[in-house]
């Protein structure tokens, strides 16, 4: 019976945040769209150009044109991206300006289920906006593989690996003095250094180590194996396995500081 219990609760939680977006959806919906037109325009076809024409039809880019290339680790990007503005400020916002997190523990709601419930509503977000991302692409013609409508999950995959353990640490937080730190410092190197925009092979030994081990570049391989159709089974298999892990181990850590921040 105390299973039972949980998924309803659980839901009563995911159903605040979904009455919440209904109000700016529309909003969020047209920064999904333009954010890719614009990256994809000026990067996939203005710089794409000139790249596909210099290392001579793609032989650098495992045969893939640029846009082929970049446009399924910007979905994984973009993800991560939107996945770690879901977890920074609306979760300290749900402790300290707006005590939605402290109104919901007045209910019969528990810590886990209101923490469950933010996060099933986060990786409803970065799934949906990966959707459209992916509608972008095709109309770019960077999808080359039907196979590419499975790219959106692991691209929440990915965001997911970021949002649970970024929300452990901000359930740590006082104030948001730290996130842009945390931004530029450890989000922004991922982006940039993680495979999206080159392979990770083009840097040196030692930090194409290091980016082995960032959850982004996990999320690239995949989006960018299922859109273009190419990639071994088991190798998709370890990155998969690899984010599911992240984000075990990151809600494991953010139920604990976040009950204990909750009821402290």
């Amino acid at each position: 019976m105390a299973r039972a219990a949980v998924v309803p609760s659980t839901r009563l939680a995911v159903e605040y945040w979904l009455l919440t977006y209904r109000r700016n959806w529309k909003g969020s919906i047209l920064t999904s769209f333009l954010s890719p037109v614009l990256f994809l325009a000026a990067m996939g076809l203005g710089l794409g150009s000139l790249v596909d024409a210099e290392v001579g039809s793609g032989r650098d880019l495992g045969g893939l044109d640029y846009l082929d290339f970049l446009a399924p680790g910007l979905l994984a990007g973009n993800a991560m991206m939107l996945a770690v503005n879901e977890s920074t400020y609306p979760v300290l916002g749900g402790f300290k300006w707006y005590r939605t997190y402290m109104a919901m523990a007045a209910s019969p709601l528990r810590g886990r289920d209101i923490l469950l419930g933010h996060f099933a509503y986060m990786a409803f977000r970065v799934t949906l906006a990966s959707f459209v991302f992916l509608g972008v692409m095709a109309a770019f013609g960077s999808v080359s593989s039907p196979l590419a409508v499975l790219a959106p999950f692991c691209a929440a995959l990915c965001g997911m690996a970021f949002a649970t353990p970024t929300a452990a640490f901000v359930a740590t937080r006082i104030n948001a003095d730290n996130f842009s730190t945390y931004t530029r410092f450890v989000i922004m190197p991922m982006f940039l250094f993680s495979g999206i925009f080159y392979p990770v092979s083009q840097l040196p030994i030692v930090l194409e180590q290091i980016a082995w081990l960032t959850p982004v570049w996990h999320g690239v391989r995949l989006c960018r194996a299922l859109s273009t159709g190419s990639g071994l089974e088991w190798e998709l298999a370890g990155h998969l396995a690899y984010l599911v892990a992240l984000i075990l181990i990151g809600t494991l850590i953010a139920s604990k500081t976040f009950t204990r921040r909750l009821y402290e």
